[in-house]
């Protein structure tokens, strides 16, 4: 008898500030930056299927499978392990694409944890997030589930509590380029790091934001329209922004007034995921 699948959630991220430190030989960039997750998930479910083989639903238009992370993420822990099992995937997307939401990693570590406990093999967290860094910078933080200090290349984490505020995450309505962030050639790439908490509450920012806001002024736009109900920041490299709220009320009110043509999401900051919750949950039963 076939085994039920199997459905988890893969949470978007806030960057609640981001630094870039440094540049390395390699062309890297060394970052420290404040990762907490929100309650935005996509879907991801997982069925048994015929050895050796990956099959993931939807396919995505333009992108080739082998270029999907969730693909990746299967065939690396395949790869790594030595596993014949197969499995199908089916993604139910949320999080918008390009936004700086994570959403890509966070499918990838819910394709690692799920096919490690679906095929049986037994791997740690830590093995998992050795795999995952090699998909991602920020795949580790979506393995481990708690929010987290990140330095280097996303292969330092250190597990932290910030408060858990109400957020009202605005999508301007297109994606912003990574890439393109991170060659500009104003970017700044010399902030120093900060100790590890408690931080201090000034000195905190963004440092792609005066990039994105001089090459997508849409982002700017938001970003100016939100600081109108606090402290306005960029996530990732964008596009999308966020501002946090005490009460999930006032973040809805500010919601109704979202201008036309922005996707705007109220959501409860979490330090444990929504998918380390329910892989709890999984491997109590």
């Amino acid at each position: 008898m076939s085994r039920p699948p199997v459905a988890l959630p893969a949470p978007a991220k806030l960057n609640l500030f981001l630094h870039v430190t440094g540049r390395r030989a390699d062309g890297y960039h060394e970052l420290q930056t404040l990762f907490q997750f929100i309650d935005l998930c996509d879907t991801l479910e997982f069925r048994s299927a015929g050895a050796g083989r990956t099959e993931v639903e939807p396919h995505l238009p333009g992108i080739e499978p082998e270029a999907n992370l969730v693909w990746r993420a299967a065939e690396r822990l395949r790869s790594a392990t030595g596993s014949r099992r197969g499995a199908a995937i089916r993604v139910t997307k949320r999080i918008p694409e390009g936004g700086g939401l994570g959403g890509g990693s966070s499918d990838a570590a819910t394709t690692l944890l799920g096919l490690n406990h679906c095929w049986e093999l037994g791997l740690d967290l830590d093995a998992l997030a050795s795999l995952g860094l090699e998909l991602g910078a920020d795949v580790p933080v979506f393995v481990h589930g708690h929010a987290a200090l990140s330095e280097g290349i996303g292969e330092r984490l250190t597990p932290v509590d910030p408060e858990e505020p109400w957020f009202l995450v605005l999508h301007p309505g297109f994606g912003v380029s990574t890439a393109r962030v991170f060659a500009h050639r104003e970017l700044t790439r010399n902030t120093p790091s900060k100790k590890i908490p408690p931080f201090p509450s000034d000195g905190l920012r963004n440092d792609c934001e005066q990039v994105v806001r001089q090459e997508y002024p849409g982002v700017g736009r938001a970003l100016d329209w939100l600081s109108g109900y606090g402290a306005a920041r960029l996530t990732g490299t964008g596009s999308c922004v966020f501002a946090a709220f005490g009460e999930r009320r006032d973040a809805e009110a500010a919601l109704r007034e979202v201008p036309e043509g922005w996707k705007g999401y109220v959501a409860r900051g979490m330090n444990q995921s929504p998918l380390a919750t329910e892989m709890s949950r999984l491997f109590s039963t």
